[in-house]
């Protein structure tokens, strides 16, 4: 009998508080309390929430990366914080890890596995 390969991988669930210092300048629109989670490819804002298109591409190019586990050395693995990209705005995005989330290769990808790739 021929054991099929195992396709999982695992992505950590994310979610993104902003952070307002207390007096701080707010540009963005942003309110205390204000948050989005990232589960596998999709953003979930709670409902009635707005979040700022800028504030949101500050952090974008960053969620792959902190979704995935990372050395304990690596700056990926520290650094949480992402500052508004407005210089005016005080506020900050903190991105935490939360949970494990398991993901089987076939259902996210048309790309077959090969031996190249499990390597």
């Amino acid at each position: 009998m021929v054991e099929a390969a195992d396709d999982g991988f695992e992505l950590f669930d994310l979610r993104v508080d902003v952070i307002i210092p207390e007096g701080g300048a707010v540009y963005c629109g942003a309110k205390p309390g204000d948050h989005f989670e990232l589960r596998g490819e999709m953003l979930h804002l709670p409902e009635g929430q707005g979040l700022s298109i800028y504030s949101l591409a500050s952090v974008l190019p960053l969620l792959a990366a902190k979704q995935r586990p990372t050395h304990r050395n690596d700056w990926m693995t520290t650094d949480a914080e992402i500052a508004c990209p407005d210089p005016n705005c005080s506020t900050r995005l903190r991105i935490t890890r939360l949970r494990h989330r398991r993901f089987s290769h076939a259902a996210t990808t048309a790309v077959p596995l090969n031996d190249e790739t499990q390597a």
